[in-house]
């Protein structure tokens, strides 16, 4: 029954974000960020805890997923190391993510060389 919950969490939230590109001037963007600020202030409130237990994989939509991992990076770090804690959490928690988006995206770039447009 847990895959039925991620299949329609997954869904809705992919189509509020595709209504909110469509009815809005709203630019992509913009509502990336709104989305990845979306998920690290549901964590911030206790609330995207309890939402990707019910939701599983659905409520790990990239996004909002990024958002909470940076949130809880920020708060391990502050929680360890004081103020400084702020600036290196975020760091920290999604490292592994965004090196392997960049060493990805690189070997996608040799493989299918692309082109500068005009």
């Amino acid at each position: 029954m847990d895959y039925l919950n991620a299949f329609w969490v997954g869904g809705l939230i992919c189509a509020l974000v595709q209504i909110l590109m469509e009815r809005t001037k709203m630019m992509p963007g913009r509502i990336m960020v709104l989305l990845v600020c979306g998920g690290a202030v549901l964590g911030a409130i206790g609330i995207y805890g309890p939402f990707q237990e019910f939701a599983g994989a659905g409520a790990s939509v990239p996004l909002l997923g990024f958002g909470n991992v940076l949130w809880k990076g920020v708060k391990d770090a502050v929680n360890e190391n004081g103020f400084m804690g702020i600036f290196m959490g975020g760091f920290t928690a999604s490292a592994v993510g965004i090196s392997a988006a960049m060493i990805f995206g690189y070997i996608a770039s040799l493989i299918f060389k692309p082109k500068m447009r005009k």
